[in-house]
């Protein structure tokens, strides 16, 4: 019996892609939680073969909890979903210790696919993503200005970018407004960009928001 916990804060994501699993795996056990803060306890308390995470959640990110999880249980694989495109966010996830990225458009097709592959204790990539991962030993002059980010850098880029304030960031992060002010500045410098119109223009263009 495999045991795959979901975290996702749509309930109704989270019974679909449970009713997938069943069909698969009659007697797997299936846990879901709603956002970050929970998927990090479930993985403190109880053992997974499997998290299954959506990048976006209320509270801290998904990005913010596959950190925590890669400290506390190195070895438990996670994949990570989006409804964001593959080509932006599959290389920031696998390098952050993410076992795989499944597009939401294409969950249905691959979910089942990827759980194996992953059970398998490999990676679950697919043919575009390891083109783009070839193409990243590059340097890092070939880069995009959000290529550059760590991961909490590019949380805040993302939520400055949809048009919240650094005090709405702090308290969605817990993080004091001081800490947030610097990693926006941080954010501004390495894109070189004066003003968070210019972070979200540029978030639109290249489909990050």
């Amino acid at each position: 019996m495999i045991k795959v916990l979901i975290a996702d804060d749509h309930a109704i994501v989270r019974k679909g892609l449970k009713q997938l699993l069943m069909e698969e795996y009659p007697t797997a056990k299936i846990g879901e939680v709603g956002d970050a803060e929970s998927l990090v306890a479930e993985v403190v308390n109880e053992e997974w073969d499997v998290v299954i995470c959506d990048m976006n959640m209320p509270g801290r990110s998904g990005l913010d909890a596959l950190s925590q999880i890669k400290q506390t249980n190195p070895k438990l694989p996670v994949l990570i979903m989006s409804m964001y495109p593959e080509d932006q966010y599959a290389l920031r996830v696998l390098k952050a210790g993410a076992s795989g990225y499944l597009g939401k458009e294409k969950v249905h097709e691959e979910l089942v696919k990827a759980i194996k592959t992953v059970l398998m204790g490999r990676r679950y990539i697919t043919p575009e993503v390891a083109e783009k991962l070839a193409d990243s030993f590059n340097a890092d002059a070939s880069k995009k200005p959000h290529e550059l980010l760590s991961d909490r850098e590019f949380d805040v880029f993302k939520l400055l970018a949809s048009g919240k304030s650094v005090s709405e960031i702090a308290e969605q992060l817990s993080l004091s407004v001081t800490t947030i002010s610097t990693y926006r500045s941080r954010v501004m410098e390495k894109m070189n960009m004066r003003s968070n119109a210019e972070l979200a223009r540029y978030a639109i263009e290249n489909k990050i928001v």
